[in-house]
């Protein structure tokens, strides 16, 4: 049985999450536990960047994938369940791909800024600060988004109305509130 980590043994990862493609840029700041799981990062991602969770994901991590393994084993991937942050990022300034809807293929540029010490009293995960509201599911990656946007501006594009209705009327792609963030982390333990 493996050992249980000490808190001492635990720092706080300072990552900054980028959605590749995008300008100008939509990421967030965010501070985890360095002993939480892929899988775990997975979520707190889809909370910070605003993902519904509605599709596959990966992380690319010094060339190896992790994920949940496909059933069929046409993909081989490490179980994202079994490793945790720290296995696998072990500096400051390092890079990796977290990649969310393999159809739109949404890249989130992954970098561990800083490694501190935790702040006692302090509840893990955290949203420091962050831009932009994150695109909606299904709307064709980078470039689908991009026409998305230039339709909204464009009152006379045939497709304003219909994109409108479907963006639910009111998708300010400048949106970011920082404490509905860190309400939704604060219900991950």
């Amino acid at each position: 049985m493996p050992k249980k980590k000490k808190n001492e043994d635990i720092n706080i990862y300072q990552i900054k999450v980028t959605l590749d493609e995008i300008k100008p840029p939509i990421w967030r700041r965010i501070q985890v536990k360095s002993d939480i799981t892929l899988y775990r990062l997975h979520f707190i991602i889809q909370e910070v960047m605003g993902w519904d969770d509605y599709h596959l994901h990966q992380f690319i991590i010094d060339e190896m994938t992790y994920s949940e393994p496909d059933p069929s084993d046409m993909f081989e991937v490490i179980d994202e369940k079994t490793v945790t942050l720290s296995q696998v990022v072990f500096e400051e300034n390092t890079k990796f791909i977290y990649e969310y809807d393999f159809g739109d293929s949404w890249y989130h540029i992954i970098l561990v800024e800083k490694i501190l010490p935790p702040e006692a009293d302090k509840h893990y995960p955290v949203c420091l600060k962050g831009k932009r509201a994150c695109p909606p599911e299904d709307s064709g990656g980078a470039y689908g988004y991009d026409e998305i946007l230039g339709i909204l501006k464009n009152p006379q594009h045939p497709e304003h109305e219909e994109m409108v209705e479907w963006m639910d009327y009111d998708f300010d792609p400048e949106y970011f509130d920082l404490d509905e963030i860190n309400q939704r982390l604060a219900r991950i333990k």
